[in-house]
């Protein structure tokens, strides 16, 4: 029985050792101007800019293989913020990229929601709950407005809401920070 736990013992410690070294030698660094634009990026992952979700798009960004104009949810705010950061000049929305929606959420009719979980499944932020066979709600903190869920619903139970711009949820161009810095 000892003889068992010494081998055991031996055994993990050089199955651990070769990891160690493995993941010391095979250590692949992650490009931070990628992190960097990522963190800018609205991070709804809708794929309204072609690409499949905000780290992508990010990543193309860095490659120069993506304009900085195509993020609907990111809005004006967003290019000029991925502009000053990059340093290039500001792209309004055109040509291929859609300009951006009002800000809105989800609304899910729940009189006629059949429980099928499709729009569980297609939304990208967990703004939606619910379970199997029963009626779903949506989240509206949560929801981005990205518009996955409304594909998928074979009832066509779930609708867009615009929110309208009050004094309440209206938004400085510049966030105050950066106002800050350039005065």
């Amino acid at each position: 029985m000892l003889n068992a736990l010494f081998v055991m013992a031996v055994l993990a410690i050089v199955l651990g050792a070769i990891l160690g070294f493995a993941a010391i030698k095979f250590h692949v660094e992650g490009n931070p101007l990628v992190e960097q634009i990522n963190a800018i990026l609205p991070q709804t992952q809708c794929g309204q800019c072609s690409f499949p979700g905000c780290k992508p798009y990010a990543t193309a960004i860095a490659a120069g293989e993506a304009d900085i104009n195509r993020c609907p949810p990111g809005g004006d705010e967003g290019i000029h913020k991925l502009a000053d950061f990059l340093g290039v000049e500001y792209k309004p929305f055109g040509g291929e990229t859609n300009a951006p929606k009002p800000k809105g959420y989800a609304f899910i009719d729940e009189n006629t929601c059949i429980g099928c979980t499709l729009c569980i499944q297609a939304c990208p932020v967990d703004a939606i709950a619910g379970a199997a066979k029963q009626m779903h709600t949506i989240i509206t903190a949560e929801c981005t407005g990205c518009e996955l869920c409304l594909a998928p619903c074979p009832v066509d139970c779930i609708s867009m809401v615009t929110i309208e711009e009050k004094t309440t949820n209206w938004k400085w161009k510049y966030p105050l920070d950066v106002m800050k810095a350039t005065a």
